[in-house]
């Protein structure tokens, strides 16, 4: 594999991940773990775009909004979600053992390291929780009532 292809690959799955993230907030609301997700996914394109312009790789487009939808379900999206952390990381580990360059090398890793440690424990908890896991980023539908009636 060429550096571009690396790059283009790792990039474009993170695009995608976090316009199928986007998607589910859009029909689910700002639940968790999809809002905190989405934010890490975009901190991984800005990871990616400079190793595009120091290698002089054009940077490919952003098209996934549009060829996306988001599962029927708040369940389906959350095991969506633990597979495409599964698939993310066995494709950095593939990515990885194709790449040469010491600082793309860390970033992939990096990368890596956030799906395993991170996203997919996320997504795991999202599952065993089922459906009722609709708690916002501001903590949730119920908050308020387990701080008590003045909020403490």
């Amino acid at each position: 594999m060429t550096l571009q292809q690396v790059l283009t690959e790792a990039l474009e799955d993170e695009y995608k991940a976090c316009a199928m993230y986007r998607k589910i907030i859009d029909k689910f609301g700002p639940v968790r773990p999809f809002i905190n997700i989405v934010k890490a996914e975009e901190q991984h394109i800005a990871a990616l775009i400079p190793l595009f312009k120091q290698y002089d790789i054009p940077i490919p487009e952003d098209n996934w909004d549009t060829r996306l939808k988001a599962p029927d379900t708040l369940r389906e999206a959350c095991q969506a979600g633990v597979d495409a952390e599964i698939e993310n990381m066995a494709m950095y580990e593939r990515l990885l053992s194709a790449t040469q360059e010491a600082n793309v090398a860390h970033v992939l890793s990096n990368l890596q390291a956030a799906s395993r440690d991170n996203h997919l424990p996320a997504f795991q908890r999202c599952l065993e929780r089922g459906e009722g896991y609709g708690q916002t980023e501001h903590g949730g539908k119920n908050a308020r009532a387990r701080r008590g009636r003045h909020g403490k």
